[in-house]
């Protein structure tokens, strides 16, 4: 994975050489190459879809919910176990 100034520096020198051609591409040239150069770059960061993020917040939130849970049938049990000699 790229630091994010390195792919900001490499992603602004591509687009400037780019834009700063002698033979100006059709907009429609242009934009295809943007494009590919966005999803290029952001291809080398670690990230995750939005529906990966959203199924690992509810795992997590799962996960919470038995650990909280569980916490309380161990203090219900130590209380327990306490009063008894």
């Amino acid at each position: 994975m790229l630091p994010p100034k390195a792919l900001l520096d490499a992603l602004s020198s591509q687009a400037t050489r780019l834009l700063s051609g002698d033979n100006p591409l059709p907009r429609s040239e242009l934009e295809s190459q943007l494009k590919a150069l966005l999803q290029s770059s952001l291809s080398k960061l670690d990230l995750v879809s939005r529906e990966e993020f959203d199924s690992q917040m509810l795992v997590l939130a799962r996960t919470r919910a038995r650990l909280e849970a569980l916490e309380a049938r161990v203090a219900e049990m130590e209380s327990g176990s306490t009063t008894t000699p």
